[in-house]
């Protein structure tokens, strides 16, 4: 599975995977693809350094990836606390309530939030910029549009790709407008903030409007049979993301989480504002159909909904409450269907893409 893109990075597969677990991030490495950290959920710069160190020491020297949330507006002087402070009473209320109608816990006395999706925040999400320039990070990709250009020119200055996640052609041309690398199209089915259109649609478009650069297909993908899709269809690569949290070395922390996303067929997802506030697909729960329903206050624009859905999120994970119980995934959760190691996901994709490819020359032979 390889592309000029792959050749140019040097790795052997053309899959970039994004995931929250340094252990998933370093074994996609190591398989042969392109491991990418998430950075989102780390608060404090020491936390991310440890991680990136232990990353470095298990990925054998090959190349890995940073994955940020950064606002490409530069906002300057605004802390947590003032901008939890905008939080609406009624909607701290709502919250309070669906937790109380399923008998969710408090947190252990002593136990604090482990869940505050802050790594939008300027001085939080520059924080992990200046320990990820530390490392030897060969990607620094953005999932909330184009970094500000000074962090695209810190980037290039070390040699550092650029990619970014778009949701339309619009969004492309303005990715390679702002000097990115390598574009991410990422459509409708996948798992997290995402756009209106379908991959399929959504890859080709891409690959047109920004050409020559280099585009990673996103969305629905899972299979090496997708890969081979995406790869027809102009894409350089695949940018891979809800197959890895089933797999044995992925942390959810949580058995109930896992039997549930291994239950879970390509309709049990929703793409919802109940988590941060902007679109993305989940799993629905009693928690995004509560948030989403007609009789409730509405959800919060990002970042206000994120902040008062954190001590929430991590009571609920804490205690497994089954029904409110959810992650970010995409429609490929109905092929998401058993634990296997990150290994076994790049030899089923790699059996699958061979039998594509097969597939597709012997109807070539015969037109």
């Amino acid at each position: 599975m390889q592309t000029e893109l792959s050749t140019t990075l040097g790795v052997e597969h053309a899959v970039f995977g994004f995931t929250p677990f340094p252990a998933v991030a370093a074994a996609i490495t190591r398989a042969g693809g392109f491991g990418v950290l998430g950075a989102v959920r780390y608060t404090a710069p020491d936390e991310l350094a440890r991680d990136l160190d232990w990353m470095e020491a298990h990925t054998e020297g090959l190349p890995y990836g940073l994955d940020v949330v950064m606002p490409a507006r530069k906002v300057e002087g605004v802390t947590e606390a003032e901008v939890e402070a905008m939080i609406p009473e009624g909607h701290r209320r709502y919250a309070a309530r669906i937790l109380a109608e399923h008998d969710v816990p408090p947190l252990p006395e002593g136990e604090v939030s482990g869940w505050r999706i802050t790594g939008w925040m300027e001085e939080i999400a520059r924080g992990q910029l200046d320990v990820a320039f530390d490392h030897p990070i060969k990607l620094l990709a953005n999932a909330l549009g184009s970094p500000p250009p000074d962090v695209v020119a810190r980037a290039h200055d070390r040699g550092i790709r650029v990619a970014a996640l778009a949701g339309s052609p619009r969004h492309a041309r303005h990715h390679r407008d702002a000097g990115i690398d390598i574009v991410v199209a990422q459509g409708y089915e996948a798992g997290g903030h995402t756009g209106e259109i379908a991959t399929m649609v959504l890859t080709p478009e891409v690959v047109a409007a920004v050409d020559p650069l280099p585009v990673l297909a996103a969305g629905g993908i899972g299979t090496g049979e997708q890969i081979a899709a995406g790869l027809a269809l102009g894409a350089q690569g695949v940018w891979l993301g809800s197959l890895w949290l089933t797999t044995e070395e992925a942390e959810l922390h949580s058995r109930r989480l896992t039997a549930k996303l291994l239950a879970a067929g390509p309709g049990d997802t929703v793409r919802s504002r109940a988590l941060t506030g902007k679109p993305a697909r989940q799993l629905r729960t009693a928690w995004t159909d509560a948030w989403d329903a007609a009789d409730g206050p509405g959800t919060l624009p990002m970042p206000l909904q994120g902040l008062l859905v954190a001590e929430a999120n991590s009571r609920i994970q804490r205690h497994e409450v089954e029904p409110l119980l959810g992650t970010p995934v995409g429609q490929i959760v109905g092929r998401m269907n058993s634990e296997r190691s990150v290994q076994a996901v790049f030899d089923d994709l790699t059996r699958g893409f061979e039998k594509a490819v097969d597939r597709i020359n012997r109807i070539a032979g015969r037109a």
